[in-house]
């Protein structure tokens, strides 16, 4: 006689069903990832959102873009505080690195992350922080990032600014005007989209077009692709100390449960404190 056989987990779901076996919950840690921006545990961060993906295919972009050096795509943001993979990472940054600060703490956020923002002033509500940039509204000081005459010389003692120079024609006098408004021993963060597959800095000032920038530089207000050397090069070519901390200095373990692609580098600079 032929005998039907019919699979164990078919056998399981139909026990369930009629009573004769429980189920058995999934072993789920909603403690998996976590936002250490709006301190919230998340089961997982949302990937980057499709339009970059369509506009990329769409106008054919020329690199490749699982080149990135600090990008998760598939872990992008936050879907509490939407807060970025970068964000997360300076937040970590600022828990193991300026867990104390003084009172009178001079900080620039130049084109602040709302999220990241609200972090900074609930967690130092006693520094002074001031955010600048040029097009965004609300900001504490509205400034060109290459002529920051309102800040005098050796004003900061931290600033962050993070995915601007790609939008500056001359980020060497942005960088310039980092380094001059930023006191002596002081430090910041100055991070930018890097593809690994360049071996310098690609630019093209004639390619002025949305479409033209979305194929050559990954987004239609950017106006080149950073290099890892070329980046690293123009900081220092203005004065700056580069520290590249990597996943060796945060932790492996870190990384994974904060939504950070092993791949991701943080850009800390400090101006000497004998200028």
């Amino acid at each position: 006689m032929y005998k039907k056989i019919i699979p164990a987990r078919i056998k399981d779901s139909l026990k369930v069903l009629l009573g004769m076996a429980k189920a058995v919950p999934l072993n789920f840690d909603p403690e998996e990832h976590y936002c250490p921006v709006c301190s919230s545990p998340v089961r997982q961060f949302n990937r980057l959102a499709d339009f970059y993906y369509d506009n990329l295919d769409k106008n054919e972009f020329i690199f490749s873009i699982f080149q990135g050096e600090t990008m998760n795509q598939f872990q992008y943001s936050c879907p509490v505080c939407e807060a970025s993979d970068r964000d997360r990472l300076y937040a970590l940054y600022f828990q193991k690195e300026l867990s104390e600060v003084h009172n009178g703490f001079r900080f620039l956020d130049i084109a602040p992350s709302s999220s990241l923002q609200s972090f900074i002033k609930t967690k130092y509500s006693h520094i002074n922080y001031r955010s600048a940039d040029l097009m965004i509204d609300g900001v504490d000081d509205v400034v060109d990032i290459t002529s920051m005459n309102i800040y005098e010389d050796n004003t900061f003692d931290f600033f962050i600014c993070s995915h601007v120079l790609e939008h500056i024609q001359n980020d060497i006098k942005a960088m310039s005007e980092l380094y001059r408004v930023l006191k002596p021993g002081g430090k910041g963060i100055a991070m930018v989209p890097i593809s690994l597959s360049l071996e310098e800095d690609y630019e093209n000032p004639e390619i002025t077009t949305a479409e033209g920038r979305w194929k050559h530089f990954g987004q239609d207000d950017h106006v080149r692709m950073y290099s890892k050397s070329g980046f690293v090069n123009k900081l220092t070519s203005t004065g700056f100390l580069v520290h590249q901390l990597d996943v060796n200095f945060f932790g492996y373990e870190i990384f994974d449960k904060h939504g950070i692609h092993p791949r991701s580098v943080l850009y800390v600079v400090e101006k000497r404190s004998d200028y």
